[in-house]
Formats: C-alpha cells, structure tokens, sequence
C-alpha cells in the first residue's frame, strides 16, 4: 500500500512538472509570437516611412509624388500649427485630408488622379506632425496604392530648417481662412493684420436673403447694385463709387473682408474695392459655406453701416485695375498682352451667349480662353471640391496653355465681371502685377457690330 501511494505520488509530481513546463513552453511560444510580430511591426513602419534625409534626395524623382493632406490655408502659406515657416514642401501637390469626408469610392478615386496622385508611383502623405497623414496612406492603400509613405516628421520638421526648399501662394494673406476672421472678431490679433480698423462684407445681388438666414458676426451686407449697375453692369462711376465708400464707413487703409455665398460676387466687390484705392481687402476663401462648416457663430441680426466723411486718397487709387473698352482694343493689337475670356468652353466657342439678357453668341476676336466651368454661375477650373480656391499652381498651369502668363499683361473678362473679378484676384493672390478686368466684357463688346467677334474652333 505505502509502494502504491508513493508511485501515485511520484507520478502526481511528474504530471504537475509536465504542466509546469508545458505552460512555460507555451508562454515562450507566445512570446516569440509577440516578439516577431512586434518585429514585423517595426519592419512594416520602416518600409513605409520615409526620412527627411531621403526625402530630400527624392524631391526632384518624378517617380515620387508628394501630397500634402493639410488644410488649403496651410498650403498656401498660413501658419496654423506652429510651423516656423508657412507654405508647403516644394514640388507637393495639395490633397487635404478632410476632403475624404466628402468624397467616396470612384470619384475619390477620379479626385486623386486629377492631382496627379498616381498609383503607378510612389506617393509622400505629409501634414504637421503625422496623425491626418498616417489616416490618409491607410485610406490609398486601401484604393489599391502600392507604395505609400509617410514623413512622421511633417512640417513641424522641414519648416524649422531653413535650407529645405518650400513654396507658398505670394499674397496668400489677402486670401484669408475662417479662424483668422474668427480670431479678428473676438479681439485676438491674428497672423498678417496690423490695421486699426476692418470691414467685413458679405456680398450678393439684391434683398439680403443669405444675409438674414445667418452672417459672420459683425458683417454687413453689400448690394451689388451698390457698385455697377443697368444696362451693362459697368461699375458705377467714380464718384457714385465713393459715396458708396463713405456710407460703408471704408476709409483707404480700412482692412476690408468680403465673402458670399458667391464667391464671384465677393471677387466682383473686392475688385472694386481696389479699384478705388483700399489698400487691404481680402476675400474669404471657400466663402459662407467654409465659416459654416467650422462652426463658428452665425448671426442673424442686421448689422448698420457708420458713415465716414472722407476715404483719404482720390477715386479711382488704382484706376489700372478696370479698363474699359478703349484699353482692351489696345490690348488685343499688343503681342505682349493677352485680353482674357474666363467664360465657358461653350460661350468661347459662340454655342451660347451664357446669359438670358445677352442675346449674341461667340467671342471678342483675338481673346485667349482662360477657363472657367460649365456655366456663368460655375468656376469648377478655379474651386475645389468645396469651394475654395483651386490650387494656383493648377490654374496658372491651365492659362499658360493658351498663353497667359505672368510676364504679360492680362486683361480678364466675362459676360458682366462677376468671373472676370474671380480670375483677376487669384492672378493678384500669384502675385502677378499687370492686371486688369475688362469692365465691359462681351455684354458690351457684343452691342457694337463693328467690334470684331469670332466663333468655333480656335485656329
């Protein structure tokens, strides 16, 4: 009996070390997995990031593509997360992250190649400090993109050294985002603004329909009446431009801000306004929809214009900036100038005048096309998907190919100016310094016969 409880007790120890050493076994097996995923992990972060010392030597491989996901006011030149310097790494293309939120399957796909994101190549994601960008290389891989890296660093990194080369918009200031305006009307002094005083407008045809349904805090609303008017549409005269000046309370260094639903309107204004002499106007970029879409105060009441009695220089300052149609004939017999037509492909082509009230079709002879959408009331060649301005170097791009380049004057016209005004303060947001609106446009051009007109194919 003792023999039996000693072997049943010697195989109760032998069982218990076998476990013992099973369940160890198992742990070191368990580990090892952990380890070589863990490795496979670091392995898979270096295969798809990409050093600032790599990135550098890469910049100029056509082979690379290099996308910077921040938002366009970043790109352009504003400085929103403590970047040292504002812009975008040289040679990268502009794909916002947040765009993907509103764009799916196919035609977010359709977008990417549009800017030139290819999947054939190797594609940078970067924005400040690597959380949008490591989104965004999840998301084209997931479209099929191959090979896709990441710059951790971001700009944080690459701004701080000054010999890495970037790029930005000229005047990006003039073209302002919804927290600058934000951070101006509740009293912080924000990046690019040393004025004493500030306007802002918001800008459409008529009754103040948008105005009344929600507008910027402290915004008052602008009539296009106000500053051209019937039968053409030419801006009012000189003198009705400044008494126009005066009742707004805009004196010539008053910081004014114009946006609208409409983009074209507030550009038709903000033209205007340089025109006149105001030395800083700037235009909302992506318009109401962009303050909108931050959720930032939206206000109701009506806000009352306070009377000045002097503007502080001449009108017109800048009588350069509208020409009518004196000035465009001249234009047109100078190889060194261009006069330029931002209507549609159509309208340039004589299919249709655009307009219900304009009756001839065709085009003003000698005109180069400078884009411009479907139809009078799209600019799809100058805006993004959500309405903001299109990148510049693509719309410099688009009028290099008929022509227009910045070493040339460039006189922009539409139907009535409301285009025209859009084309013209992107060439001045360039930095391009010979520019006009031609005021009349076809509207006038087509009402005199013995202007000479053209149609069909250009030859």
């Amino acid at each position: 009996m003792k023999k039996f409880i000693g072997h049943f007790s010697l195989i109760l120890i032998l069982l218990f070390s076998l476990s013992i050493f099973t369940a160890c076994q198992g742990n070191i097996e368990e580990t090892k997995k952990v380890e070589e995923k863990s490795t496979e992990k670091k392995e898979e972060m270096v295969n798809t990031t990409i050093t600032k010392e790599t990135l550098i030597k890469e910049l100029e491989n056509d082979e690379f593509v290099i996308v910077d996901v921040r938002r366009e006011a970043a790109y352009i030149g504003w400085k929103l997360e403590g970047e040292v310097r504002g812009g975008h790494i040289k040679g990268a293309v502009d794909f916002p992250y947040i765009w993907t939120n509103d764009l799916k399957d196919d035609n977010l796909k359709t977008a990417l190649i549009d800017k030139g994101i290819d999947p054939e190549k190797t594609i940078v994601v970067y924005d400040t400090s690597g959380e949008e960008s490591t989104a965004m290389a999840e998301l084209l891989k997931g479209l099929g993109y191959g090979d896709v890296l990441v710059y951790e660093a971001g700009m944080k990194e690459w701004s701080a050294d000054d010999s890495l080369p970037m790029e930005g918009l000229k005047n990006y200031e003039k073209l302002v985002h919804p927290q600058w305006i934000n951070d101006l009307i509740n009293n912080k002094k924000p990046e690019n603004y040393d004025s004493k005083s500030y306007k802002i407008f918001e800008v459409s045809w008529g009754e103040p329909k948008d105005y009344k349904d929600g507008h910027i805090p402290g915004a008052i609303h602008l009539d296009t009446n106000e500053i051209e008017e019937e039968p053409l549409w030419n801006r009012k005269s000189d003198k009705d431009l400044e008494k126009m000046l005066l009742k707004y309370g805009v004196t010539h260094d008053t910081t004014v801000i114009v946006y609208g639903a409409d983009s074209t309107a507030a550009a038709r204004a903000a033209s205007i306004f340089m025109y006149s002499g105001v030395e800083d106007v700037r235009l909302l970029n992506g318009g109401y929809k962009a303050w909108e879409s931050e959720g930032f105060e939206i206000e109701t009441t009506a806000n009352e214009p306070i009377p000045v009695e002097d503007f502080g220089v001449q009108v017109p300052a800048h009588p350069e900036y509208i020409i009518d149609t004196k000035e465009a004939k001249e234009i047109l017999a100078n190889d060194n100038q261009e006069l330029v037509s931002i209507r549609s492909w159509a309208e340039y082509l004589g299919e249709t005048s655009g307009y219900s009230y304009i009756k001839p079709k065709g085009r003003i002879k000698g005109a180069v096309w400078g884009h411009a959408g479907s139809d009078p009331y799209h600019m799809e060649d100058y805006r993004n998907i959500n309405g903001t301005m299109k990148n510049y170097k693509e719309i410099a791009k688009n009028w290099e190919d008929f022509g227009i380049t910045a070493d040339k004057k460039a006189a922009f016209f539409c139907g009535t100016g409301w285009r025209a005004s859009e084309a013209f303060f992107d060439a001045y947001l360039m930095g391009w310094e010979n520019i006009a609106v031609y005021d009349g446009g076809w509207f006038e051009w087509s009402m005199d016969e013995s202007n000479p007109v053209d149609s069909g194919e250009p030859k």
